[in-house]
């Protein structure tokens, strides 16, 4: 059975606008900490300064070699031994494939295996509840509440805080794969 192809590429200089345009969609920013559209300039500073700081890392969600998302990981500790991480889907016709859970196991992958990291930590809107099950799916523990964290539409939102060790990963890392590959992602 072949699935879909998705692969994780560095961000490039080429996509400074694409980043931008997907961040200002609504149905991206909704999930995200600013209400705020970004203008050319501020996304500018931003592309510069992330592409220049060694506590981030930025990949391309790539389908079947079309660009869909965006990947990251923030606060990357090595003395720590512990980064941060999230993930958005630009293109709404490929929610729903199973691309995000493949995202998850892959980066997942990357902190624990590559990296040889000890925690890997994320934050959601407690209302994506779609996004922190499925981080919870992957072994993810809620650890924190972070009440009226956020401000969105002029309203307080709270934040789902969620951390996996490296041994909870070893717990769950098979399973996850089967599951995976049952849907047809090629994880080799």
């Amino acid at each position: 059975m072949s699935g879909p192809r998705v692969e994780l590429r560095d961000v490039t200089p080429e996509d400074r606008d694409r980043l931008r345009d997907w961040r200002n969609q609504p149905d991206v920013a909704q999930w995200m900490y600013t209400d705020a559209v970004i203008g050319p300039e501020d996304h500018a500073r931003w592309f510069a300064a992330a592409l220049a700081d060694p506590s981030r890392r930025y990949w391309i969600i790539e389908l079947d070699g079309e660009p869909v998302g965006l990947a990251n990981l923030a606060d990357i500790s090595p003395a720590n031994r512990r980064c941060a991480w999230a993930y958005y889907l630009a293109s709404p016709a490929v929610r729903g494939k199973g691309v995000g859970a493949y995202v998850e196991y892959w980066m997942i992958e990357q902190v624990f295996g590559a990296l040889g990291f000890a925690k890997l930590w994320c934050e959601v809107l407690v209302e994506n509840e779609a996004v922190w099950k499925l981080h919870e799916s992957f072994g993810f523990r809620r650890e924190a509440l972070l009440r009226q964290h956020v401000w969105k539409n002029g309203a307080p939102r709270d934040v789902v805080g969620l951390g996996l060790l490296a041994q909870d990963w070893a717990a769950v890392r098979e399973a996850s794969r089967e599951r995976l590959q049952a849907k047809g992602y090629a994880l080799d």
